[in-house]
């Protein structure tokens, strides 16, 4: 393999190949990437439950002379991961030639196929029944940039379905509604590079109180999916400053059609007292 090419993805392909051993600790590290294995070697292997050789067995396959060289490369990932916007603007400068509006279109198509090919289905199901529990309420909260998403994600699973908060983007807010979170509730957190720490707090308290957490995160994976249940990546890259959230936007629009479909029973009804409402409130123009 090449540095070019995510680790994580490396990880995902090799799989098959792998011993039970190795597929464990593989695993682990998908699950916990890339902090699991920013640490010691002794440490990795502990928190994996496999032997200090398998580690070296497992990078050894992957390409890397020895785990001290996987780590300078997973280094050299990272920093990728948490530029800046400025450095990022720098980098995009040297985007091919062409219109900036096909760059950027060429660029959000190649991440769509390539979550699509990353996403676990099972994952993603997995949430959808949560989130169509009725007797489970959902609380949604994002960063600083993915707060927008959040607040997008819940205006449109309110019309399908009862209990459905988004949580303030303002910090003193969240001890109230945590306050309230009760074992078995979904957190529902979006949460991309540059990660943030007020986001990651929340998802491990909410975690404690005995919530289920979905994250939606980037293809290297927020901190927060430490605590997560199920957790949902997306690649992010674009020819500008900005990372984009099209997939993101992708990814919530899925969740809800499938969870749509899941309680259609209880959200047709639903939809159509909605309806009536805003005929009877004449919220949206008539043009008869």
């Amino acid at each position: 393999m090449t540095a070019a090419v995510p680790m994580d993805e490396e990880m995902r392909l090799a799989l098959p190949d792998l011993t039970r051993a190795e597929r464990q600790l593989a695993s682990h590290i998908l699950s916990n990437y890339p902090v699991a294995a920013l640490g010691s070697i002794t440490a990795l292997a502990g928190a994996a439950g496999v032997s200090s050789p398998t580690v070296v067995r497992l990078v050894q396959k992957l390409g890397y002379k020895g785990y001290p060289d996987f780590q300078r490369a997973l280094r050299g990932q990272v920093e990728a991961m948490l530029v800046s916007p400025l450095v990022k603007q720098a980098r995009a400068a040297g985007a091919p030639e062409g219109h900036a509006l096909t760059r950027f279109a060429e660029a959000v198509m190649e991440n769509l196929e390539a979550t699509l090919l990353q996403v676990d289905t099972a994952a993603f199901d997995a949430a959808a029944a949560l989130l169509a529990d009725p007797r489970r309420r959902i609380f949604a909260m994002g960063g600083r940039i993915t707060h927008a998403i959040a607040d997008y994600f819940v205006t449109l699973m309110k019309v399908i379905r009862p209990d459905v908060l988004l949580m303030s983007d303002m910090s003193n807010a969240w001890p109230p509604a945590l306050l309230d979170l009760k074992p078995g509730d979904v957190m529902v957190v979006f949460d991309i590079r540059r990660y943030e720490n007020a986001v990651l707090q929340v998802a491990e308290m909410a975690r404690e109180q005995g919530a289920e957490i979905v994250l939606v995160t980037d293809r290297w994976v927020s901190p927060a999916g430490a605590h997560a249940t199920h957790v949902l990546p997306c690649h992010i890259e674009a020819p500008s400053a900005w990372d984009s959230n099209v997939t993101l936007m992708v990814m919530v629009e899925a969740l809800l059609a499938a969870v749509q479909g899941l309680t259609w029973e209880v959200t047709e009804p639903r939809m159509k007292r909605l309806e009536d409402l805003y005929t009877r409130t004449r919220f949206f123009r008539r043009y008869r």
